[in-house]
């Protein structure tokens, strides 16, 4: 029951989590310690996260809390050049300081099991892009049955171009140790979304029914859906851990009022996921740990599916509104982006009886491709090199201040327009992203 209403309040507060962009739309670590390691946390068992992280290791962090708070900072901006149809343009976000909290809780039933909860955070599609950038009357933006006559966003529609996306996941989890080296875990998954986008109604042509209203400027809908991860995680000797996770997609609810807009009929799953992870206690005092984590996004048409082939878009090829290439369609247009790998090398070393001293390093390939650059001027997840550092100081027995700093170094992608396939001069688009973050966590040992 105590489990249960914990739960219940996590949900209450995490329900409009907003989201973050580093690993595509993952976050780069969960739980401020995995922050500071470049979030390597397979192998290690340092705090409640093991929901999100590796649910083998909650059963070795005892009875404990954690709660904490990021400030996230994701610097992003897009731009169309060399256009002959007075289509160039530029444009930053808005949306530049989110705060994110987290918690973990952890109960040892007995010696060798543990029941806890994971909260936390994910996803990553949060941008506020002002309008105006293509001037009223521009024939391109008005040719599109536009019921308005500008001026006109980046992607020919009206005021703002603004996407808001959030989520949260929370994770019962319940670990057991096989023996006195071994555990496995699982962890229900239970996600809610909350989803709106404005400015994109220049598009109302190219969808699958055309519903009016179920592309663009509806305000907030949500989702709600449900996954596993399971985990193990072995002490192979006193210098040597293996951890191992595996996360299924998580089938969520359609967006009704956006069904217009993603594939499927306004389907939005979260994709599938799995990591492997080593830590080797190199001294009694430094800890190096390393996680490949690959990410699936290649298995969610409404993220994968491609809109670079136009010659099957209405207007390009003259296919009517329901044909491949359109929107909200199963297999109609999704944002084109492709499953990525993730490597994260973590640092851990303790300074003193008190202070552990942390940095990491994060890479990840980029899901966003250049053939697939007009759609992705609303989810620029570029970034591609993250480095971190952190740090726990023991403030008092069994209580703990963790902070982590993390700086994702500027990318861009750019490449054709879509417009260009419609035979309109549009030129290319470009699209950059960099991050900086800031995290601050306490725990408690019960």
């Amino acid at each position: 029951m105590k489990l249960l209403k914990v739960a219940l309040l996590s949900i209450a507060a995490g329900a409009a989590l907003p989201v973050l962009a580093t690993d595509g739309y993952f976050a780069s670590g969960y739980g401020i310690t995995a922050k500071g390691m470049g979030g390597a946390a397979t192998a290690m068992s340092k705090d409640t996260f093991g929901g999100a992280n590796n649910p083998a290791s909650m059963v070795w962090v005892g009875n404990r809390v954690d709660v904490g708070v990021e400030w996230f900072s994701p610097q992003r901006k897009a731009s169309r050049s060399g256009s002959l149809a007075g289509l160039d343009g530029e444009a930053k976000s808005g949306s530049t300081n989110f705060y994110i909290p987290e918690f973990g809780y952890n109960h040892m039933l007995n010696d060798y099991t543990s029941l806890g909860v994971t909260v936390y955070g994910n996803g990553g599609m949060n941008t506020d892009y002002p309008g105006g950038q293509v001037a009223a009357g521009n024939p391109v933006c008005g040719g599109f049955a536009h019921p308005s006559p500008g001026p006109y966003n980046l992607l020919c529609g009206s005021g703002r171009l603004n996407m808001d996306l959030a989520q949260v996941i929370v994770a019962p989890t319940l670990a057991y140790k096989l023996n006195e080296r071994h555990s496995i875990g699982i962890s229900p998954l239970l996600a809610y979304q909350r989803f709106k986008i404005d400015g994109l109604d220049g598009f109302q042509f190219f969808t699958h029914s055309m519903t009016p209203g179920k592309l663009s400027n509806a305000g907030y809908d949500s989702s709600r859906g449900f996954g596993v991860r399971v985990g193990w995680m072995g002490v192979i000797n006193e210098a040597l851990t293996l951890g191992a996770a595996y996360s299924s997609k998580l089938k969520m609810s359609n967006f009704d009022k956006y069904k217009e807009l993603y594939a499927e009929q306004g389907g939005f799953d979260i994709p599938e996921n799995f990591s492997l992870g080593v830590a080797v206690k190199a001294s009694s005092a430094l800890t190096l740990a390393m996680d490949y984590q690959r990410i699936n996004y290649g298995g969610i048409k409404a993220i994968a599916n491609s809109g670079a082939n136009a010659s099957a878009f209405p207007g390009g090829g003259g296919l009517p509104p329901g044909s491949v290439g359109s929107l909200g369609c199963d297999n109609c247009r999704g944002f084109g982006w492709r499953s990525v790998n993730v490597y994260k090398l973590g640092i851990e070393y303790a300074y003193s009886p008190v202070l552990t001293l942390r940095g990491g390093y994060n890479h990840t390939d980029n899901p966003v491709q250049p053939s697939e650059m007009t759609f992705n001027i609303i989810a620029p997840g570029v970034v591609k090199n993250h480095v971190t550092l952190g740090f726990t100081y023991d403030v008092a027995k069994d209580q703990a201040l963790t902070m982590a700093y993390g700086h994702a170094f500027k990318n861009s992608v750019s490449g054709a327009s879509l417009f260009n396939s419609f035979g309109i001069p549009a030129g290319n688009e470009k699209v950059e992203m960099y991050q900086n973050m800031v995290g601050i966590g306490y725990s408690w040992k019960l």
